[in-house]
């Protein structure tokens, strides 16, 4: 019995380092897209515009701000649906409020298959448009489970409700044990108040290209767009890039390609 009960527990220790060695390091390119709700800088609704975009820069992981769910201005597209098809990736979306017959939110795409997700509401005042950030989690080809966090914080020059955003990002994703990608459309600057509490466990990238301006998209001054992530010793930053397609967007693309070691 002994012996039996030893062998069982050797085949157990075997199979779970085996299982832990499986995951490898990862590169991964991520982009963080303001799409104002398809409708491009001169307003022609132009999806075919966005997803050449996206396919130019082949990413594994976009998150996509000011998404349109079956707006009527969207004309009852399904923009996460239909970008989604035409970048041949999968794609979520979560909403943040209803909106002209439809709905209006986040979207997340991806090469890889979503194995988890939840809509993040996230705190406002009574009177102050609705905000929710859209945690995905994927299974990538080495075996790693990556968490992506798409989100886009209130936009008021008043920092009050983009500081409650912050924190409840930080309350509700701070301690988790995935390693994770946190990227969007802040609405806040280095140094402020809401990109300080975040900081408390997320980092920015220490890449210079990671302070450039990102909008507005043609002659961007100042920086509000941002990939961040927590376990800052097993990320690499192999490049940063801040790219401004002013039809695309009123806000730059930024993206950035990451190595990640478990």
């Amino acid at each position: 019995m002994k012996s039996t009960t030893l062998k069982l527990f050797l085949f157990t220790l075997l199979a779970g380092t085996s299982f832990t060695s499986l995951a490898q390091a990862d590169t991964l390119r991520v982009m963080s897209f303001n799409i104002l709700h398809g409708a491009t800088t001169k307003n022609d609704f132009n999806l075919d515009t966005l997803a050449g975009v996206i396919n130019y820069y082949q990413p594994d992981l976009v998150a996509l701000q000011e998404v349109d769910f079956k707006t009527k201005r969207a004309k009852n597209y399904d923009l996460p649906t239909e970008l989604g098809i035409r970048t041949k990736m999968a794609s979520l979306f979560a909403r943040a409020m209803y909106y002209d017959g439809g709905e209006y939110g986040e979207a997340v795409l991806s090469k890889f298959t979503f194995i988890g997700s939840e809509n993040l509401g996230l705190p406002h005042l009574p009177n102050s448009e609705p905000r929710a950030a859209l945690v995905t989690r994927v299974k990538t080809k080495k075996g790693n489970t990556i968490q992506f966090v798409g989100t886009h914080l209130d936009h008021l020059k008043d920092e009050t409700d983009k500081v409650m955003q912050a924190k409840a990002i930080v309350k509700s994703l701070g301690d988790t044990e995935y390693p994770t990608l946190l990227v969007g459309d802040l609405n806040a600057v280095p140094n402020s108040n809401p990109i300080n509490i975040i900081s408390e466990k997320f980092s920015k990238p220490k890449h210079p290209n990671a302070w450039k301006g990102t909008f507005p998209a043609t002659g961007p001054n100042i920086c509000i767009d941002h990939i961040m992530y927590n376990q800052p010793e097993k990320w690499q930053v192999l490049e940063y890039e801040v790219l401004c397609e002013n039809y695309a967007s009123d806000h730059c693309i930024v993206i950035a390609t990451l190595v990640f070691t478990p």
